[in-house]
């Protein structure tokens, strides 16, 4: 992602080793917490010439690129892709990421069981992006606000997106329960005061859906994904 955002400022370009930009994203990398020592030892490892001919990939792959693509892996492809389609927002996201490296924030945040993909991996890109904005949804003062700003309405306290009511469901237990999710993440809005309009009240299963990564994809509003759930029809066992 980081070398796509330095390709698409560049015009769709790419960028040569000796260039000032790549040789800072190579120190950028190299200095990231999930590398081993032995790997930073390695003169090769995220090296400037490697960074470039990311650059190379991202130049030449790109649709509109007339000359022979070089050969890269269905990730970069992805991006490629998520660059074209939505420049706006993947540039906000690279820079958050480069902000959350840079200023020791990716390596104060301890490992969370729900931030580990299907693999048994964890998704250092998406931890940061995804991470950075439940730190602001679990604001106790705006969750609570959010909570009885909803339950001023008059209605049952439900999911904004199946109508979901753990008051319902689980009773005296579950009342005056709801998660708080911010409609846009950090990575996207930047830093600037939070209406209690950004917020939605989403239950447990469709606040995980909206921040579920996939590539070149990392996040979802509650009406897309309340319009993804309209699309989909169960299977149902006869």
């Amino acid at each position: 992602m980081l070398a796509g955002a330095l390709v698409v400022e560049n015009d769709w370009r790419e960028l040569r080793t000796g260039h000032v930009d790549v040789q800072e994203l190579s120190n950028l990398l190299r200095s990231l917490p999930i590398h081993e020592p032995e790997a930073r030892l390695q003169p090769g490892f995220r090296s400037p010439d490697s960074v470039s001919r990311k650059t190379t990939d991202f130049m030449t792959n790109h649709p509109a690129y007339s000359g022979k693509a070089t050969r890269c892996g269905k990730p970069t492809m992805l991006m490629i892709k998520a660059f074209t389609q939505r420049e706006a927002e993947m540039l906000q996201a690279a820079k958050a990421i480069e902000e959350g490296i840079a200023s020791g924030e990716l390596h104060r945040l301890a490992k969370q069981p729900d931030e580990v993909d299907e693999a048994g991996s964890t998704a250092i890109e998406g931890r940061l992006l995804v991470r950075r904005a439940l730190t602001r949804e679990r604001d106790p003062k705006l969750r609570a606000l959010k909570i009885k700003q909803a339950q001023l309405d008059g209605g049952p306290l439900r999911c904004e997106v199946c109508t979901f009511d753990f008051a319902q469901t689980y009773g005296a237990l579950g009342d005056g329960y709801i998660e708080v999710h911010h409609v846009t993440p950090l990575h996207v809005s930047g830093a600037r005061e939070t209406d209690l309009a950004d917020l939605a009240c989403l239950c447990a299963n469709c606040h995980r859906m909206c921040h579920r990564n996939r590539p070149g994809e990392s996040w979802r509003t509650p009406a897309a994904l309340r319009e993804q759930m309209g699309k989909f029809v169960p299977v149902t066992a006869h």
